[in-house]
């Protein structure tokens, strides 16, 4: 069983509830600008609350650290337990620092319904960080729906196309329909839990802890039924092709605030890595689960790819690339190798970069053109050359470019994959060559393309705020990119105890040593 270390102080509920109690405190104010004071000063509190999560995290450990736990239902089995590993740790300040650009973002983008606005996405920062920080089953699943209330809201009220009611209903629709399959499979997971307990005489007979839940045999032929009960609710959340349709209507239709956050943050990948793999190890390894969602995965890395080739629409062309890019996540995950995980744990951070860096640069350019099509654009680099500047460096590092933050994580998953079976490999460079000509075969005719129609006025370049979203995301780019040994560092412990739980099953045990973090 893995160890947990305590922290001697809440620090994890804190993180989770500062958030949501901003939202009552903006729900009390009036003033516009007071509104937007509070509401960034709250996510500002919140970022330095995770790097103090950070720089305690004992690295190069297994540990579930900063554990919290306290009874919620006893006869169910359903405790209030919060806890971080190398797995979910990098997560909860990757949504506080999205959280507060796009705050910053929103500060002269959203004109009508302000308080409202804040207070959404206030809670859903909230929800966001109770899905990467809960290890009780129950708890995650409470999360993982309270998540989509404030979503639809989000992408109904504050969406700029046509569509956003329909894009609102179907995202909501579809991770609901998931969601059934995936409580299904925990309830069953309670259910083999409770079996084995009552035959051990073991207290409690209930739970849906994941830390008990590692230590009960599950028989393999239910490992395999539970796997794909959870599968369909990761897929939908995701999504994974082909159970991706509502993405492109969600991030085209709705504010660029909410794309950021569906882009940039990978709760389904995530969910696969937390849950999935190191409780059904069987099923997660035998060939008819690997074969199906390998090729599933290699289906999403080159039909996202060929789609964004010929999208004429900016954030369309970025709404199917984060297709393909989850089938990259996907590739490295079912490698089941330590390279594989890693990449695919890496880049799923990096898209919150990349991906998300993207989206916002796809809204400055919105706001100067009121819109993302190719025709709007043309030679814009002479008029916005900050713009442009940065639109290449983010778009360079989503497709991989050596010294970014994208290769070293594609470099993993690539080498994990042909450690798998060469012809994974093969595919996944596939998708590289391919990502590579959409972005710079639109880039090249966006920025250095003969002068659109209207183009011949004055066009701002970015502002202060702006410029400040555009570097902070850059700057980590560079960062995982020149220097990513403290990122990996953070997950070897736990990718490595993930590795060792794969290769010898339901008989593996972590054994952890690391000290306790101090105050």
């Amino acid at each position: 069983m893995l160890q947990e270390l305590s922290f001697g102080f809440p620090i994890l509920s804190l993180i989770l509830f500062l958030p949501l109690a901003g939202a009552l405190v903006l729900w009390a104010l009036e003033e516009e600008d007071l509104v937007k004071n509070a509401a960034l000063g709250i996510s500002v509190l919140e970022l330095i609350l995770t790097g103090v999560l950070l720089t305690r995290f004992v690295p190069d450990s297994a540990a579930m650290q900063f554990s919290e736990q306290v009874p919620w239902i006893p006869p169910l089995g359903i405790s209030y337990h919060l806890a971080v590993d190398g797995i979910s740790v990098l997560f909860v300040p990757l949504t506080a620092f999205l959280t507060t650009l796009v705050i910053l973002y929103s500060w002269d983008t959203v004109r009508y319904q302000i308080k409202e606005y804040f207070i959404a996405l206030l809670a859903l920062e909230t929800a966001t960080v109770g899905i990467f920080i809960s290890i009780d089953l129950i708890v995650f699943f409470v999360f993982w729906e309270l998540m989509l209330i404030p979503s639809y809201f989000l992408i109904k009220l504050w969406g700029g196309g046509v569509e956003r009611q329909y894009a609102a209903l179907k995202y909501v629709l579809y991770t609901l329909l998931g969601s059934v399959f995936m409580l299904v499979g925990i309830v069953l997971l309670n259910l083999n839990y409770h079996d084995w307990a009552v035959t051990h005489h073991v207290e409690p007979i209930y739970s849906f802890d994941f830390l008990q839940l590692l230590t009960t045999p599950i028989p393999a032929e239910r490992q395999v039924l539970i796997f794909w009960l959870m599968f369909m609710g990761l897929a939908f959340k995701a999504p994974i092709f082909p159970f991706h349709t509502w993405l492109p209507d969600a991030l085209i239709e709705g504010p660029i605030g909410m794309a950021v956050i569906l882009a940039g943050i990978k709760l389904g990948t995530y969910g696969f890595m937390r849950f999935s793999l190191p409780l059904l190890p069987e099923a997660s390894k035998s060939q008819s689960v690997v074969t199906v969602v390998m090729g599933l995965a290699l289906a999403a890395i080159l039909y996202g790819a060929i789609v964004a080739l010929i999208q004429p629409d900016l954030r369309r062309l970025l709404a199917f690339s984060s297709i393909s890019h989850l089938g990259f996540v996907l590739l490295g995950l079912f490698a089941l190798n330590y390279q594989g995980l890693q990449g695919g744990l890496l880049t799923m951070v990096n898209l919150g970069f990349t991906t998300a860096g993207l989206f916002f640069l796809a809204g400055f350019l919105y706001v100067r053109r009121h819109s993302t099509q190719l025709s709007a654009f043309g030679g814009l680099a002479r008029k916005v050359p900050v713009l442009a500047t940065f639109l290449l460096i983010i778009g360079l590092a989503s497709i991989g470019l050596p010294g970014t933050n994208g290769f070293v994580g594609e470099f993993l998953v690539l080498l994990g994959a042909f450690s798998a079976y060469w012809v994974y490999g093969v595919v996944g460079v596939t998708g590289v060559i391919l990502g590579a000509a959409y972005f710079l075969w639109y880039y090249e005719r966006a920025m250095f393309g003969p002068l659109a129609q209207g183009l011949t006025q004055t066009i701002q370049d970015l502002n202060a705020r702006e410029k400040l979203i555009a570097v902070s995301l850059s700057v980590m780019i560079f960062w995982i990119g020149l220097y990513p040994a403290p990122f990996l560092r953070i997950m070897n412990g736990s990718v490595q105890a993930l590795v060792d739980r794969l290769e010898h099953g339901q008989m593996a045990t972590a054994q952890v040593s690391a000290t306790t973090p101090h105050e």
